[in-house]
């Protein structure tokens, strides 16, 4: 859980990275975006120190993800500030459901509750990522329902093979 968890995060920072190169500071919603890229970095560093204090190791797809994300972010800024907001909705989505089955089987097991207690944190503010997502149009992003669609399955399958690699 802790490695699929860090390399979600560590996604996420590259996606706002990717987002905030094409839109600068100046562009609709790049305060709200940095505010959660900001956000994404002391989740990952969290993460990162609960690797190294109980010895898991990375994802070794990271250099995959550093690149993948940031490509999404850009792409996704490249459409429009709707499309970045899209981007957002989406994948916070799917972390949303990802935390939610983490925490129905830490739950289930009671055996890890600092874990349990940092991802429901995480989850809270993953959602707020969301909602301010849809509230600043991610909607009106031309083709949104295939956009997040596609979008959503990508994570997926990121999550899948982080998982396992």
């Amino acid at each position: 859980m802790i490695r699929v968890d860090q390399a979600g995060e560590y996604g996420a920072q590259r996606i706002y990275a990717g987002q905030l190169a094409v839109m600068g500071d100046r562009a609709p919603h790049a305060g709200e975006i940095a505010a959660m890229a900001e956000q994404e970095r002391r989740h990952r560093e969290a993460f990162d120190a609960l690797m190294a204090a109980r010895g898991v190791r990375p994802t070794a797809l990271q250099p995959f993800w550093h690149v993948a994300g940031y490509a999404l972010g850009a792409a996704t800024a490249l459409m429009g500030p709707e499309a970045a907001m899209a981007c957002t909705a989406a994948v916070e989505e799917e972390i949303d459901r990802h935390y939610s089955a983490q925490l129905d089987a830490l739950e289930a097991e009671g055996s890890d509750p600092e874990l349990a207690s940092m991802i429901a944190d995480f989850r809270d503010d993953e959602r707020e990522h969301r909602e301010a997502a849809l509230a600043a149009g991610a909607e009106r992003a031309p083709g949104y329902p295939l956009l997040a669609g596609a979008i959503r399955l990508g994570c997926r399958v990121a999550i899948r093979l982080a998982e396992r690699i």
